[in-house]
């Protein structure tokens, strides 16, 4: 049983490998990585199972924003390198095993901004290589005062290539580039200065204040979350001339939406909007 945040309504969802647990509270799904004895490493059977799960809660119209916790004493420790030196043993597909493997876990980062729902990463300890890269992949990241998020695969004498995917688009570009070369940690509040996460607590409070920060967000208009984050992401692969004209043909969708006026009318009246349920 998970000792983290509980609310009375949460119901949680058999799932088909311990590896993850669901527990569902009204419209927030929260996937909690289960797998301590190994600091949650991202093996093949981890990025399977998480990608499979988040593919399969984008399509229900009932969870308008998901949770990615985690139990024990780390976040995410990467890749599990006793599965990796594995692969790396068998002289016939060693680096076949290897393309799979970076390419599995590349789609599960590349999933996470496609989905409609925003994915909140609740980070109770370290975050390292994959595990930050994995932090970085979502839309926000609630941490403790406690966690630490680093890049040090250049310690093994492995530079973090495709974490530097994630992390390099989340921090400025010379702190991410420091981290990769020198493999230091930073601690919660430097990657918040950063622009790694966007709230620090404390760990007492850390499921709580994530799940705050869900609730208020599966209170907004559902179409409108999902619109606007399609269009968030849209907009930052164009120069900007073309992300405003991507961004205005968003707007102008949403405008048209029956709901979107129904919110406007209902700020011009001074009343809560009716909705229709999705």
């Amino acid at each position: 049983m998970l000792c983290a945040y509980a609310a009375p309504s949460q119901q949680r969802k058999a799932t088909m490998s311990d590896l993850i647990l669901r527990e569902d509270d009204g419209a927030v799904a929260r996937l909690v990585l289960n797998s301590p004895e190994n600091y949650n490493a991202l093996s093949a059977e981890m990025i399977a199972t998480l990608y499979t799960m988040l593919a399969t809660i984008g399509t229900d119209d009932q969870v308008r924003v998901i949770i990615i916790a985690a139990t024990g004493k780390a976040f995410c420790a990467g890749h599990d390198l006793r599965q990796m030196q594995a692969a790396r043993a068998n002289p016939d597909n060693g680096r076949a095993g290897f393309a799979a493997l970076f390419e599995g876990c590349s789609q599960l980062m590349q999933l996470i901004p496609t989905l409609p729902q925003p994915v909140i990463a609740e980070v109770q300890g370290v975050a390292t290589a994959a595990g930050c890269q994995l932090v970085a992949s979502c839309d926000l990241a609630v941490a403790a005062k406690a966690a630490r998020f680093g890049v040090n695969g250049i310690d093994l004498g492995l530079f973090c290539s495709t974490p530097a995917v994630a992390l390099s688009r989340a921090v400025p570009r010379k702190s991410a580039f420091e981290m990769l070369v020198t493999g230091d940690f930073i601690d919660a509040p430097e990657a918040h200065r950063l622009g790694l996460v966007n709230r620090v607590v404390a760990a007492t409070k850390l499921s709580a204040e994530t799940m705050t920060l869900a609730r208020q967000i599966a209170t907004k208009l559902p179409a409108a979350v999902a619109m606007g984050k399609r269009g968030f992401y849209e907009q930052l692969a164009h120069e900007t001339a073309d992300a405003y004209e991507a961004a205005g043909d968003t707007m102008c969708a949403n405008m048209m939406r029956h709901d979107t006026a129904e919110g406007i009318q209902a700020f011009l009246e001074k009343r809560q909007p009716e909705w229709a349920a999705e």
